[in-house]
């Protein structure tokens, strides 16, 4: 499991490289661009390719993108498709560039409009960002399930994936606080079993590429996405160590987006806590049996 976080680009990807390093991470999560402007941006070529050298060298062997959350894929508004569908074209581009494992995006929202509708265009866009990228992946993270968001169930991961073609590159990314908001209760070993069950059924586990792990200030069922310091709320200790531990999620990147214990950006602390509940958890499992 590559323990880490999502850290900030500000002066480069090189710099960023330096920041999920200083703090302790094997894996990191970086936005391509300001998550809530349309505005695109590129990396330099000199700053990807030191990068990319950095990347080769470790400890970190794992980079994600998080696309912009103004992004919806199943928007029926002719404009906010277009754009959702550049920014994702866009952020997959960059992703082929730095040699990310993928691009997480928020799989979008009806709104207004008849799920079903929404469920087709998504999958429609989905196609289309794959069409014009050469092999970063695409990931659809599971929702909390507020409102009107599509990707609350793995029911709603497999259609999603099948009407974006069933792509090899189309995967999923599974969000610890995300899957107790929905209602999936991972607070133990065998909660979370049960719902990796769930999943390697109705979704498959060649589908699943990365993880977040991030606590819940909000109740199991709660339909709403609040993050908590690791440890530190709904889940818990207990059901962290569980995420942490889980065998099936061996050898991916596992990723804390914050708030940190500090209140701010993910620490060395966080990572330290991290990699401690992991050690917990793999102990708890060994007297499970």
């Amino acid at each position: 499991m590559l323990v880490g976080a999502h850290v900030s680009t500000a002066g480069g990807l090189v710099e960023a490289h330096g920041r999920g390093k200083e703090i302790g991470c094997r894996a990191i999560q970086v936005f391509n661009q300001s998550p809530r402007m349309w505005r695109p941006t590129s990396w330099k070529d000199d700053d990807i390719a030191g990068f990319r050298r950095l990347m080769q060298r470790g400890p970190i062997r794992s980079v994600t993108i998080h696309a912009v959350y103004l992004i919806n894929c199943a928007s029926s508004d002719r404009e906010i498709r277009s754009k959702s569908l550049a920014s994702l074209t866009h952020a997959l581009r960059m992703g082929d560039a730095i040699g990310a494992d993928g691009v997480v995006l928020h799989p979008g929202s009806a709104v207004k409009d008849a799920k079903h509708g929404a469920m087709r265009r998504a999958g429609e866009a989905f196609a289309d960002a794959l069409s014009e990228s050469e092999g970063c992946r695409l990931l659809l993270e599971d929702t909390a399930g507020g409102g009107t968001t599509l990707g609350r169930s793995f029911d709603e991961l497999a259609e999603l994936i099948s009407l974006g073609g069933a792509d090899e590159r189309l995967g999923i990314c599974l969000d610890s606080c995300h899957l107790l908001a929905s209602g999936f209760d991972v607070r133990t070993i065998e909660g979370l079993t049960a719902t990796i069950d769930e999943c390697a059924g109705k979704v498959g586990l060649d589908r699943l590429a990365c993880l977040h792990v991030n606590d819940s200030k909000t109740p199991l069922g709660s339909n709403s996405d609040r993050h908590a310091p690791v440890g530190t709320g709904e889940l818990g200790t207990r059901g962290c160590a569980a995420f942490l531990s889980e065998p099936r999620f061996e050898g991916l990147p596992v990723l804390f987006e914050g708030p940190g214990f500090d209140g701010g950006a993910v620490g060395a602390k966080d990572i330290t806590r991290m990699k401690q509940l992991r050690q917990n958890g793999l102990r708890a499992r060994r007297r499970h049996g």
